[in-house]
């Protein structure tokens, strides 16, 4: 496949990139790298990363994406991405060409009598998602991740990467039909304003997410969602049964343990690195959650 200036950057900086097409579905991008920027327009997308993580900037939201969460930006999004990691991140990228998500809606959810008269649907109603970060689960990614360990051994086999992108499809859709049941739940009568509102809470969690490691106040994550503090606190509080501010504790925290436990930084480093600003506030909040000491929690790692 010839590369699209629209989707491949001219300014990649990663040690290693494998990009290959898989013919009528899109195609799928395996690289390595420590320092890497880009911006541009993409496909529809799932983006999922290891060994570290990447930054991304949609204008509207920002989101990070590590090892236990994958990311999903529509087509035709704008977006930049920062990498700058001491080790190698790796990236797992599957890029769907445009219009593939309605066709394997249609087969989805059409009679079978239709299908048998039209094979492709006869019109394609635009199938969005919504971008926003999403937590390793046990719908899409058992099969992102049986992709990746595949990959290096069968890239080459284009009948059976055609069927991965097919199976991945439909797992996209159940995670968007789920999505939308969060949506549902919501308080507005209307679903447009459901579906408002959902994404800019969202975006506030995401945006709590990229920057946990810094000193956050609530109206900069109101003024990111477009709402009031008042109204965030308390549609947050509704869509994801905690405030935006245990959010972010428990996001330092997570941090904080992975920390502990996989480095031997002192921990005074660590309760700053992670955004806390006392070392006392940081060893309370941190015996609360975990029932351990942060010296106790690294003898037991």
């Amino acid at each position: 496949m010839a590369a699209n200036p629209k989707l491949i950057p001219s300014r990649l900086n990663l040690d290693a990139a494998v990009q290959v097409p898989t013919d009528n579905s899109g195609f799928i991008l395996q690289a390595e790298g420590r320092q890497h920027y880009w911006e541009g327009t993409g496909l529809l997308s799932i983006k999922s990363f290891s060994r570290g993580r990447a930054l991304y900037n949609t204008g509207k939201g920002f989101y990070a994406v590590d090892e236990n969460s994958y990311l999903i930006l529509n087509d035709e999004q704008p977006y930049s991405i920062t990498i700058k990691s001491e080790r190698p991140v790796e990236s797992f990228c599957i890029f769907f060409k445009a219009g593939f998500a309605e066709q394997i809606y249609y087969s989805l959810c059409s009679e079978p009598e239709k299908l048998l008269d039209n094979p492709e649907p006869p019109d394609k109603p635009h199938i969005g998602f919504f971008d926003k970060s999403y937590p390793h689960d046990d719908v899409l990614s058992p099969a992102l991740l049986s992709i990746k360990s595949s990959f290096a051994e069968r890239k080459d086999q284009m009948d059976w990467l055609e069927e991965q992108m097919h199976e991945l499809m439909q797992m996209l859709l159940r995670v968007r039909q789920a999505t939308y049941q969060e949506v549902l739940a919501l308080n507005p009568v209307r679903v447009s304003t459901r579906e408002e509102l959902y994404r800019r809470l969202v975006r506030a969690k995401d945006y709590i997410s990229a920057c946990f490691d810094q000193s956050i106040s609530l109206k900069e994550i109101a003024d990111v969602a477009c709402l009031s503090p008042n109204h965030l606190l308390r549609s947050f509080r509704h869509a994801f049964r905690q405030t935006p501010h245990q959010f972010l504790t428990a996001k330092r925290l997570e941090y904080a343990r992975k920390m502990l436990a996989d480095s031997n930084l002192p921990i005074t480093d660590i309760c700053f690195s992670v955004g806390f600003e006392s070392l006392g506030s940081f060893s309370r909040m941190f015996r609360r959650h975990t029932g351990f000491s942060p010296q106790e929690y690294r003898r037991k790692r």
